[in-house]
């Protein structure tokens, strides 16, 4: 069975024809919001957080959303392995009461967060020479902002109303910022021209930014006055980004992608939308690696975690079900580098056709 599928836009795919493949060809790395979808890439992030890039010299940005930011929180600290295999662990057993409020889920996400930082993770995400890390975040405008759950849904279904007649009218709900590493010069591309803005990350607003990045609107208390940005409430980096429509300089590299789909979704509210897709161009330069849809099917119940497991199944069933997925997921992280190691990812790659 092959468990991992391998999709390449149309400049990475000459490019690796080309130059073959390494690590080298990098100079950027996405990771996508998800929740517990996270938990089937992990053990590609075992392989390739400690090893994939361990030789590196120039620097590698990694742009993370939600999910995706508090994985890569792990890749730049010193010790990424220890880092990653804290948050699976730790994230896999949540349990919430009964009826769990936005406080509670909030005070477990700070918990997670602080478990997985320990006592030095902030200061050497910053001070990381080669792994520089971004994390997303909106900026929440209009009746976003508040926290009043009446308040906040009616914002919320303006702003999905506006995204379903044209994406770029997000902004008028949403600024994008990203929080990124000291002395970085990653430039965002948006096809769709909705801006950009950047915080530098510090000791104090990195803890801040992170659990803003994964603060889902309602369910999730939102960050008020990030340190070091401008004052207000920010949210959810996936509600703009949640797989990723743009494009990133001024480097030239390729851009590694593991993803849980073959099919990313731009935005948050694009997930109804079928004929939302991103630009092609947004993936000319992308290299995909995806859990195959046989990996899948060979999972317990037959699908990829995600957060509606919290309520369908009891503490104990989600907890053995992600655990097994977890673990299986190593297989992933062993056929990346099987492939790397026999210079066989020219022969398993298939064009990127979906956008």
């Amino acid at each position: 069975m092959q468990v991992l599928d391998i999709y390449a836009g149309k400049n990475a795919f000459a490019r690796i024809k080309q130059e073959g493949f390494s690590a080298d060809l990098f100079d950027y790395m996405l990771g996508a919001s998800g929740g517990p979808k996270w938990f089937v890439l992990a053990g590609l992030d075992r392989y390739i957080f400690p090893e994939f890039f361990a030789e590196r010299t120039r620097p590698l940005n990694i742009v993370g959303s939600s999910a995706g930011a508090f994985r890569f929180a792990c890749f730049a600290q010193n010790d990424p392995l220890s880092a990653i295999n804290r948050l699976a662990e730790r994230y896999s057993h949540t349990v919430y009461s009964d009826k769990p409020t936005a406080k509670e889920i909030t005070a477990s996400g700070t918990a997670l967060l602080n478990y997985v930082l320990g006592e030095n993770g902030s200061e050497e995400i910053i001070n990381n020479p080669i792994i520089k890390a971004h994390f997303i975040v909106a900026k929440c405008k209009g009746l976003t902002q508040f926290e009043a759950k009446p308040l906040q849904m009616t914002g919320l279904i303006a702003s999905a109303s506006a995204n379903a007649l044209k994406r770029k009218w997000l902004e008028k709900f949403y600024q994008r910022f990203l929080f990124s590493s000291p002395n970085s010069d990653l430039k965002i591309n948006d096809p769709n021209n909705m801006p950009s803005y950047s915080v530098a990350l510090t000791a104090k607003n990195l803890p801040q930014a992170l659990m803003a990045s994964g603060s889902i609107p309602v369910v999730i208390e939102g960050v008020k006055n990030i340190d070091g940005a401008p004052k207000g409430m920010y949210r959810d980096g996936g509600i703009i980004d949640y797989h990723f429509d743009l494009t990133f300089g001024p480097q030239k590299g390729l851009v590694l992608y593991p993803h849980f789909y073959s099919k990313p979704i731009p935005g948050w509210f694009d997930k109804s939308l079928k004929k939302r897709l991103p630009h092609a161009s947004s993936y000319d330069d992308v290299v995909m690696l995806v859990p195959s849809d046989e990996f899948v099917a060979s999972l317990p119940y037959g699908k990829i975690p995600d957060r509606t497991d919290f309520e369908t199944m009891p503490a104990a069933q989600r907890i053995e079900y992600w655990q097994t997925v977890i673990s299986q997921s190593d297989r992933l992280g062993q056929a990346f580098k099987k492939m790397c190691d026999n210079q066989q990812i020219i022969e398993h790659m298939k064009p990127i056709e979906f956008a």
